[in-house]
């Protein structure tokens, strides 16, 4: 398939790498409660009486992450900021006696951070007696969305969930036009007018090879259609890899915190994401204090402490590597020197050309292939055992236009 071209902002989203995924609402006080199950649920349970975004956005940061998506409204309909057109809301709630708001503390605390804030709204809503009805379905949906997009400031992500939206029709020409009109800089995730695609799974493992251009995406893991993305060309889509940091719950529950991942397995998703391409979301419910619960930040911490002590410090950058023909790269040193993992980006400013690539040491007259790739992309991580060269060649073997390098690096990650 021909490359499409991103537009800026695509790209600018693409450098973010990893986002916090949080999962907070009227759930969060309903132990055991799963989506669809009926359960009825009162506002009167919310009151998460140490709430802190703060910590949230902090905590966020100091792991390395750009970008945070909260649940502004999930598939129960609980809205948590004071919408005028429900009555299940944070407005009905004993926190802040009635007059707090989620979505502006978390926004905020976004914003002194330094982190990117994003919405996840569910365009499913089972709290609403008018979802059958597609068209007054539709005007409450541009209307209620629109109380966030124009009552917060900017807003970089709106994250629709595809989740029991088979089988209801959506205008989503008006939709997506009214969110333009009132956030034209905001990237929407998946639906509508998308401009990045779910990665297909919920388990932060991308495929091999992953490419950016694509004419259809997956919409939800409830449904087995993929959506066209019409008659035209194909679109330049990024693919994000959502997971949890806990095996099966998304919001928090006091059952189940002996499933906090660890460093490695967290690491290995890091590897299954970032390094195929994609951007990795991975996410955490605040507990019931309105805090990230205890364990998950410390593992939070740790897992973005290790991408540092792993990636921190390459021994050797582009500017090292001579080009003697178009599409090679190549490094060499006086001493043999350690390598465990050449990490590759291609510029994309003009879409993705390289279509194969391989790494190869010399350690005779002949080369000694250790690794073979399909999609460079936005970054590719490449590992193998270590192993001592005096020459490293990385050299992408089949392309569909001139193929430019943004970064190369190589790491002894062993020794780090």
């Amino acid at each position: 398939m021909k490359t499409a071209v991103p537009m800026p902002r695509q790209l600018e989203y693409q450098d973010w790498e990893m986002g916090l995924f949080l999962h907070f609402g009227i759930r969060t006080f309903y132990e055991g409660h799963r989506d669809w199950d009926g359960k009825p649920m009162s506002p009167q349970a919310f009151d998460p009486a140490e709430f802190d975004p703060d910590h949230w956005a902090a905590t966020a940061k100091e792991a390395g992450m750009k970008y945070i998506v909260l649940t502004a409204k999930h598939h129960d309909g609980f809205a948590n900021w004071p919408s005028k057109l429900t009555d299940f809301s944070v407005a009905a709630s004993p926190w802040r006696d009635g007059k707090g708001d989620v979505v502006r503390e978390f926004i905020n605390a976004c914003r002194r951070h330094g982190i990117r804030p994003g919405l996840y709204y569910s365009p499913a809503d089972a709290s609403q007696t008018e979802y059958p009805d597609d068209k007054a379905y539709d005007d409450y949906f541009i209307n209620q969305i629109g109380e966030l997009l124009t009552g917060y400031g900017e807003i970089d992500v709106l994250w629709f969930d595809g989740c029991g939206s088979a089988g209801h029709k959506y205008d989503w020409p008006r939709i997506t036009a009214e969110i333009r009109r009132m956030q034209p800089n905001i990237l929407i995730f998946n639906m509508g007018d998308p401009d990045f695609r779910w990665v297909g799974n919920e388990a932060g493992v991308a495929p091999v090879p992953i490419w950016n251009t694509v004419d259809r995406v997956q919409v939800a893991i409830d449904t087995d259609e993929d959506e066209k993305l019409g008659d035209d060309e194909p679109l330049w889509l990024p693919a994000e890899c959502d997971c949890r940091m806990r095996l099966r719950n998304w919001f928090y529950s006091d059952q189940d915190e002996h499933t906090v991942k660890s460093v490695e397995e967290l690491m290995g998703l890091y590897y299954y994401s970032v390094g195929r391409g994609c951007n990795l979301l991975l996410n955490i419910g605040p507990d019931r204090r309105g805090l990230l619960p205890d364990k998950d930040a410390v593992r939070l911490l740790e897992f973005g402490q290790e991408i540092r002590r792993r990636f921190g410090s390459p021994f050797a950058t582009l500017p090292d590597f001579k080009e003697p023909d178009p599409n090679m790269w190549n490094y060499g040193a006086e001493e043999p020197f350690l390598v465990d993992h050449v990490v590759i980006q291609e510029d994309l400013t003009e879409g993705e050309h390289a279509r194969k690539f391989e790494i190869e040491i010399f350690p005779g007259r002949d080369p000694v292939t250790l690794y073979q790739g399909e999609n460079i992309g936005h970054k590719a991580i490449c590992s193998f055992p270590l192993v001592a060269a005096k020459k490293l060649r990385v050299q992408v073997t089949e392309a569909d236009g001139p193929v430019k390098l943004r970064a190369l690096e190589l790491h002894n990650v062993a020794r780090a």
